[in-house]
């Protein structure tokens, strides 16, 4: 005798699914709005991690899992987020370190490529 899988209601799946376009929405209207700096770029990755949590939540059916699998499953990417995030507060000191001890500029000015100066200085005459 085959045994019934568990069917959770419709209802959860719509509402679900309009959740995710109401985010959709916002995050769109981030771009749209033309914000600029950090609060743009917490905006987009708060609105991502929402959406991205309700589809592995409702949709890949992990909130009916065992927690054991479900521990599993997300402490690997954590892990990697926090590692992301130290490394991310480490950058100003490696890049501050460079340019102690290899003595390269903070903020060097491109300078064009000598043929440009050439076809610069004849335009002139």
């Amino acid at each position: 005798m085959a045994t019934e899988g568990q069917q959770h209601p419709i209802k959860i799946y719509f509402l679900i699914w309009l959740l995710l376009f109401v985010f959709s929405f916002f995050s769109y209207l981030v771009d749209y709005l033309d914000l600029q700096g950090n609060l743009r770029w917490f905006l987009i990755v708060v609105f991502m991690l929402l959406k991205a949590g309700f589809i592995v939540a409702i949709f890949m059916h992990m909130k009916w899992e065992r927690f054991a699998l479900i521990f599993g499953i997300l402490t690997p990417p954590l892990a990697l987020v926090v590692l992301m995030f130290l490394m991310a507060i480490e950058s100003d000191y490696a890049w501050s370190t460079r340019v102690v001890y290899m003595g390269e500029e903070v903020a060097k000015k491109p300078q064009p490529p000598a043929h440009h100066k050439k076809a610069e200085e004849g335009k002139d005459h």
